[in-house]
């Protein structure tokens, strides 16, 4: 296994944390709380691999791969991974939040954010697939290395008074 391998064992562990929260809405839905909660921490659990594999990936590797092709559809990815992100951030503390009220046992609490908190987590997790998929399966782009800031040859030269 090699770093370029990380987008599709995220894009698994996004799909796994999918399965997860569905299966965790189903149950409690049915009344198990039981197999609500182990859902919901193995969904937890499965994100926070995938944020530990998606770090690491970005900080270690040096090739990146771009939407630059079709043209078309690069507006549409662009909304799409620009929601991702927003929302990836704005759900971690909602997250936090929801397990903190049902390990209090406030759940009545943790109802009302939680109805907030699942679904955001559900469009995180469904477009992080989706756009593995449309990254590297759909419409396959090329690799490029990154671009590191590189010094003018002005700013290399000593100041001289």
């Amino acid at each position: 296994m090699t770093i370029q391998d990380l987008p599709l064992i995220n894009a698994c562990l996004n799909a796994l944390a999918t399965l997860f929260l569905t299966f965790g809405f189903v149950f409690i839905k049915k009344g198990n709380k039981i197999a609500h909660r182990n859902c919901m921490v193995s969904a937890l659990s499965t994100s926070a691999v995938f944020l530990a594999c998606y770090l690491v990936y970005h900080f270690n590797t040096e090739v990146v791969t771009r939407f630059v092709e079709p043209a078309w559809f690069r507006p549409i990815y662009l909304v799409l991974l620009f929601t991702h992100i927003l929302l990836a951030m704005v759900i971690l503390p909602l997250i936090f939040m929801t397990f903190n009220r049902a390990l209090k046992e406030r759940f009545e609490q943790h109802k009302k954010i939680a109805r907030w908190a699942w679904p955001l987590w559900m469009y995180v997790s469904i477009t992080g697939v989706l756009i593995y998929l449309l990254l590297y399966q759909i419409f396959p782009q090329t690799k490029q290395h990154k671009v590191e800031p590189t010094l003018s040859p002005a700013a290399e030269q000593p100041a001289t008074k």
